[in-house]
């Protein structure tokens, strides 16, 4: 059991490019309503690549903020929980401790764990600093999302409970064939094949080893792992 805290934000504009975003997240002050594509009162700003019952509820692991403050000390008061954007975060979890489609007790709702965030470049401009999602996403410190398996009420400290583990590796073993420059293809295929998976990372995965069978012999780059901003692509 672990105990959560709670955070969800309105739309604000970024401070130096203007452009919209949902990153900016306050704390619950009581329960909230979470439906399949994520809090009632919580918003997302590009709904291309936020949100959605595949991305409905983000969970941050507390403790990373420890090595972000290490890695980032001119900014190291700035880096509480809430502040990535996080809808949930708890001590004593992390991606270690996650497997891909566990399924887990929240309240009266029942999550269950699909995907890794791909971290991006709004982390950076929302803390005026450079590198913070490229670091977060080298050192595999991205938390997860969870799709909405039973919409339900969720209050501030209401305890976080595994009702069943999934059949899949660790979120962080996921993470690291993924992010791997040549994984052995048979080894993606049977993690792209993991009950619980979120359907656009299996579809990576799938055109990732199609890639691979194709170019036996030439040298595979490790995915794209954070989105930089558009004008920098």
């Amino acid at each position: 059991m672990v105990q959560i805290s709670l955070f969800v934000g309105g739309i604000r504009l970024l401070p130096e490019s203007g452009r919209p975003t949902g990153i900016y997240k306050q704390p619950a002050s009581g329960p909230l309503e979470l439906g399949p594509a994520g809090f009632v009162a919580d918003r997302q700003a590009d709904l291309r690549v936020h949100g959605g019952p595949e991305k409905a509820v983000h969970l941050y692991p507390a403790a990373h903020y420890a090595r972000l403050a290490t890695r980032f000390p001119e900014i190291a008061e700035a880096l509480v929980p809430g502040s990535l954007g996080e809808n949930l975060s708890a001590s004593g979890l992390d991606e270690t401790g996650v497997g891909v489609g566990d399924v887990w007790q929240l309240g009266s709702a029942r999550l269950q764990v699909c995907q890794p965030r791909t971290p991006c470049w709004k982390i950076d401009e929302r803390f005026a600093t450079e590198g913070i999602a490229q670091f977060i996403a080298e050192q595999q410190l991205t938390g997860w999302y969870w799709r909405v398996l039973s919409p339900g009420i969720v209050a501030p400290g209401d305890p976080l409970r595994l009702e069943q583990a999934g059949s899949g590796p660790t979120l962080a073993a996921a993470m690291q064939l993924w992010q791997s420059h040549r994984p052995p293809v048979a080894a993606l295929e049977q993690l792209a094949a993991t009950p619980g998976i979120a359907e656009h990372w299996r579809q990576k995965i799938d055109q990732r080893c199609a890639w691979l069978r194709s170019n036996p012999e030439t040298p595979a780059k490790a995915p794209t792992s954070f989105h930089v901003k558009p004008e920098q692509a």
